[in-house]
């Protein structure tokens, strides 16, 4: 019989105190992070970009692009017909609810976004900009789906292997934890994307680095989809789930910006 990993473990830090949560937590830890590794890497290139700029710009675009992603891709109709549920509480009774639902495509579309402003209003190039942020950005991703597996969500499919594990805060099913295959392989990602931006064949052609780390990820994102339960309910009746599907544009972007032709930076 398979000894599975019991997972229990409540989406409060505290027991009580719903403001501090495990996953908000592992946001903080990847967006602190990140700001380190884009920092460091500013520096030493004594790039003139303001950073706690950027980083409003960043998390203002990633938040709200995840969210409202969620909302269009998978539950248009739900929050059509709740437009209270896009608050992080209830009201009479107050209730802290918190943010139900980020997609990472949207988080991605907002970001660039967000990104495009930032730079048509300091003046930087844009793809300059992205290259910095790609390995920051995976790190983030990491500890996202960290975040998930703590808080018991974004679950995998029924499984018998070894490792699978049973989230007793939403059924007594082992389960792949698919959210720390994502994690691993982001991970490994992060490594990889460390070590392309020493490349003189990558380093000199501005926007291949971002398209190898939004390639790589949402190849991942892919083929781990296999492994997880669908998100809503329309997707049972799809060859390929809503992830899988909003994953296609972004591999092929990536693979764009990879091998597109090289031209040196001014």
């Amino acid at each position: 019989m398979n000894a599975y990993l019991i997972w229990n473990v409540a989406p409060e830090i505290f027991p009580g105190f719903e403001f501090l949560r495990w996953y908000g937590l592992c946001w903080v830890i990847g967006l602190l992070l990140g700001i380190r590794l884009l920092r460091n890497r500013i520096e030493r290139e004594e790039a003139s970009i303001d950073i706690e700029k950027l980083t409003i710009y960043m998390i203002v675009g990633i938040m709200i692009g995840a969210r409202l992603g969620h909302i269009l891709f998978y539950e248009p109709q739900f929050y059509w017909e709740n437009p209270e549920a896009l608050l992080p509480f209830r009201l009479n009774p107050f209730e802290y609810t918190g943010i139900q639902g980020l997609a990472s495509h949207g988080g991605v579309i907002g970001t660039a976004i967000a990104l495009y402003l930032f730079c048509r209003k300091t003046g930087h190039r844009f793809l300059y900009v992205i290259d910095r942020l790609v390995i920051p950005g995976s790190i983030l991703a990491v500890f996202i789906r960290i975040g998930n597996f703590m808080n018991s969500e974004i679950l995998g499919a029924p499984s018998d292997v070894p490792w699978a594990v049973v989230f007793t805060h939403v059924d007594n099913t082992p389960r792949h934890p698919s959210q720390l295959y994502e994690a691993f392989f982001y991970l490994l990602i992060f490594f990889v994307l460390v070590r392309l931006q020493k490349s003189s064949r990558i380093s000199n052609r501005e926007g291949a680095l971002f398209g190898a780390g939004l390639g790589l990820v949402f190849l991942m994102r892919f083929v781990i989809e296999f492994l997880k339960e669908n998100q809503v309910a329309f997707e049972s009746h799809m060859p390929l789930n809503m992830g899988q599907l909003l994953s296609i544009p972004m591999i092929l972007l990536g693979a764009y910006f990879l091998f597109r032709t090289p031209r040196l930076k001014s």
